[in-house]
């Protein structure tokens, strides 16, 4: 078979397949690598990529009631297989699609700046790692490699995609968080926010495509450590930011600089939260 590369992500390596019966037809293949402050790192962890796989998928059969998603077939090439998947080729929204229910993140440095996140306006006296009164939708611009994303107000969102489609994103981000937060909470684990890829078929129908509720793509915590007013512990890739900030790297990220290598020992670790994190939310054994 022949593939042709696309494009490479932080993450994710995009190949264009020969077209199916349902048309244009893509391999979308999760390596190992992992970023950080927008870093594209040295080190890899360890079976990353085949756990956010195997996560998007048990979730995308989760979600299926409430979006369609962009997965044809599991059977990919033989140097692929587990981390894989072939997918529709769709028209991407050029959106990130952010649900939070609560607060942390870029949402409260926003929120410290101006009593809002995304130009929606929050109660005082919130703090790091509070719950809010409800979900909301805050967008984001999709940067390119090595940038940031950079929150937007919902206006930014029509003036991009149009008011019906914007109203149709907002709706379909904000269901799938509910289901996931509550399937989460069921399990013992706070999925504080969701960073969600919508495309469009030929047709129009919207569909969720890229990765879904993965540690890369949501914040979990745990529910017995939860504790507004400090950062959480959380099933992600936190213990290498953490590390990085820490004197024991010898990284200033102030400076533009590349950060070093990872010690064994976080890279164990690390794997070892993605793996919990799959464990706990799908009930199997990796």
């Amino acid at each position: 078979m022949t593939l042709e590369h696309l494009h490479s992500g932080k993450v994710r390596d995009l190949y264009a397949m020969p077209d199916g019966p349902d048309g244009p037809r893509l391999l979308v293949v999760a390596s190992d690598r992992i970023s950080a402050f927008d870093f594209v790192l040295d080190s890899e962890i360890p079976d990353k990529g085949e756990i956010l796989t195997r996560m998007s998928l048990w979730w995308f059969d989760q979600l299926a009631d409430l979006v369609p998603h962009h997965v044809l077939s599991t059977d990919v090439p033989a140097e692929y297989a587990g981390r894989a998947v072939v997918c529709e080729r769709l028209d991407m929204f050029p959106v990130e699609c952010v649900a939070r229910g609560y607060l942390t993140g870029s949402g409260l440095l926003d929120y410290r700046a101006t009593g809002e996140v995304c130009g929606i306006a929050l109660p005082e006296g919130l703090e790091d790692g509070s719950r809010l009164p409800e979900p909301i939708f805050t967008p984001a611009t999709k940067a390119d490699l090595g940038d940031h994303d950079e929150n937007v107000s919902y206006d930014a969102v029509v003036a991009t995609v149009g008011a019906d489609v914007a109203a149709e994103l907002r709706r379909l981000t904000l269901a799938v968080y509910g289901r996931a937060e509550e399937m989460a909470r069921e399990r013992g684990i706070i999925l504080a926010d969701t960073k969600l890829e919508l495309g469009r078929r030929a047709d129009g129908t919207i569909v969720l495509a890229d990765e879904v509720l993965t540690p890369d793509s949501s914040r979990f915590w745990p529910a017995d450590d939860w504790q507004p007013g400090r950062a959480q512990p959380s099933y992600d890739k936190q213990i290498v930011r953490n590390w990085l900030l820490s004197p024991e790297s010898g990284w200033d990220k102030a400076s533009g600089d590349a950060p070093p290598p990872l010690p064994e020992e976080v890279v164990a670790r690390t794997r070892q939260r993605y793996v919990e994190a799959y464990e706990l939310l799908t009930g199997e054994r990796f």
